[in-house]
């Protein structure tokens, strides 16, 4: 009950994103693929004998009740009436606003480490069930897979993609995303592309960069010069954009050149989450790491 235990939550980039239309419930079909990466933040729990769920590290500007994993924890709680509880406290990595997927990566670690911690045995499909209460894009970093993804997010189809390593450039600016979603010169009615268009490469732009372009100079000065050294795209709803390139030693060279108004990070791609290593490292007795 004493002892803390640490989760990765990797974040991840949108390498293509296309909106469909909007749905009869107010939501919007999208299509995009998910690339989750080995860089994250990372979620420190300790298991609590006496069902009381608290935040041990305060998230400036984020308050308790809005807090993704404070609602994740409930959430689990809830679900499988256990009488545990947790201490939470999360080593913040992933930009906020930032289209990387950081909240949503955070609430996955929460549901599926406090899964196994207090034992609840749920499986994969309800815990992703769980998440997608909390965020579209919730059940990705659940399920731990890069994938093909359509619907608000939540129907996935596994991808292996080739090795890559990404610049991932942060300008500073949190984007959010609902505003965008009302944008009236934001493109809904694309049309519907398949996975082979995406791997042949005929699918790889964002909906949302020209209206994050025009609406947020600070981003538009980050993919113009990140578009200095090849094809800089907007992950998710922005403002990080990123480059890709085949080697790790590429993709630092362009970091280290990276202006001081703006950060620049390394990370790879994976195809499977570190989170699933933790799990199976928790299993055998292991201390999961990241």
């Amino acid at each position: 009950m004493n002892a803390w235990s640490a989760w990765p939550a990797p974040a991840k980039l949108n390498l293509f994103l296309r909106i469909l239309g909007r749905r009869a419930d107010g939501y919007h079909e999208l299509q995009t693929v998910f690339r989750l990466l080995d860089r994250g933040d990372t979620l420190r729990l300790r298991v609590r004998a006496d069902g009381r769920i608290e935040r041990a590290v305060e998230l400036p500007g984020v308050p308790v009740d809005a807090d993704l994993c404070m609602r994740a924890a409930r959430l689990l709680q809830e679900r499988t009436g256990t009488a545990l509880g947790a201490d939470i406290a999360l080593d913040k990595r992933i930009p906020m606003g930032g289209g990387l997927g950081g909240g949503s990566s955070d609430a996955a670690t929460v549901l599926v480490a406090l899964n196994e911690l207090w034992g609840c045995g749920l499986d994969a499909d309800a815990l992703a069930e769980l998440g997608l209460r909390l965020g579209a894009d919730v059940p990705v970093f659940v399920r731990g897979r890069s994938a093909w993804a359509e619907g608000v997010g939540e129907r996935l189809t596994p991808l292996a993609l080739p090795p890559r390593c990404y610049v991932v450039l942060d300008p500073g600016v949190r984007v959010p995303t609902g505003p965008l979603f009302q944008a009236p010169e934001l493109t809904r009615n694309a049309a519907r592309a398949t996975i082979s268009h995406f791997l042949c490469g005929t699918a790889t732009e964002n909906a949302f960069e020209p209206v994050v372009r025009a609406r947020y100079p600070r981003v538009a000065a980050a993919l113009d010069w990140l578009a200095g050294f090849g094809t800089a795209r907007l992950s998710g709803s922005g403002g990080c954009v990123f480059l890709e390139t085949d080697t790790r030693a590429g993709a630092e060279d362009v970091a280290r050149r990276c202006p001081p108004e703006f950060a620049a990070h390394v990370a790879g791609g994976v195809d499977v989450s570190p989170l699933v290593a933790a799990v199976a490292a928790f299993r055998v007795g292991a201390s999961p790491s990241w």
